[in-house]
């Protein structure tokens, strides 16, 4: 299939996918025109609030919008920018996960709970105790559910080491380990950490970890899992060079091992994704900046076909960008 916007009348992006019953679902932050200049800690990216949409048909399937679901003036903590998102369901119940900075411009991320898969959602009256940070992804491992979350720059990941803020951010040195995503396993209830959150260690093909100088596999945001043949696949971006990549692993805490790019730039500087499977094909979710004209802060949803080589390797696919 040829790459295809999903959503041509307004401007959504940072897909987080899911198959529900029959239908799939996809669940993107919301971009708008704030009027506030862009720069690297992301203010530009005040969004505001969610919609949800679901199709029955990737390829050739109209995509219903389901509405408002959620709105940073309905959460009781809610200070500014309510970024990506993703959703678990759990004993007749949906969970939605949402980063949003509280009332000291602090990234905390929310838990907001749902009858149906498309909302409406009604938020708790406070952040997961010990949250940080951006990008829930949420993975549901028969039965136990992990989150994987973090992002640099904006995201606010370099304020924090073993999952407590620093005095002043700090990154390594080129050749030092690069700052990792976390995993964290939730509690049964769901609105919970059960743990301390664990790093994501990344390994290259040498068995060592990938240091911060590697700026074309290193992580950056944009978290996403997904299991494939028994694998575990950990995929991100890596933020400032504008690739999707992935790393395989045994277990849903790592180490992973990279293996290789799954998205090459598209058009606009972030890339954020989702990969499912529906109907028996397996579908890659990403947005770029076509049709905004190459604005960086309005993002439009693509999906397009993803394919995996006879071992287990994801075969590429080209963005369109530069």
């Amino acid at each position: 299939m040829k790459m295809r916007y999903l959503v041509p009348d307004d401007y959504m992006a940072d897909p987080a996918v899911h198959v529900f019953g029959d239908r799939l679902y996809i669940y993107p932050s919301h971009d708008r025109e704030s009027g506030i200049p862009e720069n690297d800690n992301g203010d530009h990216f005040d969004m505001c609030d969610y919609h949800v949409f679901s199709l029955d048909d990737v390829e050739n399937g109209v995509v219903t919008d389901h509405g408002k679901v959620l709105e940073v003036k309905n959460i009781p903590w809610a200070g500014r920018q309510l970024w990506d998102c993703d959703v678990a369901f759990k004993n007749g119940k949906y969970y939605m996960y949402f980063p949003l900075k509280d009332k000291t411009d602090i990234f905390r991320i929310g838990v907001a709970i749902a009858d149906r898969p498309e909302g409406p959602f009604i938020p708790q009256p406070d952040p997961i105790r010990g949250s940080y940070s951006i990008d829930p992804a949420i993975l549901d491992d028969g039965g136990n559910f992990y989150m994987y979350f973090g992002g640099l720059w904006g995201g606010q990941l370099q304020r924090y080491r073993d999952n407590k803020a620093l005095e002043s951010a700090a990154f390594p040195a080129d050749n030092e380990p690069a700052l990792p995503s976390r995993v964290v396993r939730l509690s049964a209830d769901m609105l919970q950490f059960a743990e301390e959150p664990r790093p994501v260690v990344i390994l290259g093909k040498d068995g060592k970890p990938l240091t911060a100088g590697d700026t074309e596999k290193r992580f950056f945001e944009a978290s996403w899992i997904h299991k494939y043949l028994g694998k575990y696949y950990f995929s991100y971006s890596t933020g400032d060079t504008h690739l999707l990549c992935y790393a395989t692993g045994d277990n849903p805490y790592g180490p992973f091992t990279y293996q290789g790019v799954i998205l090459t730039p598209v058009v606009g500087w972030t890339t954020h994704h989702a990969i499912v499977e529906f109907k028996g094909k397996w579908y890659l979710f990403h947005h770029d900046c076509v049709p905004s004209g190459g604005k960086t802060w309005l993002r439009s949803l693509k999906v397009a076909e993803l394919k995996y080589d006879a071992d287990g390797s994801i075969q590429t696919i080209n963005g369109g960008g530069q």
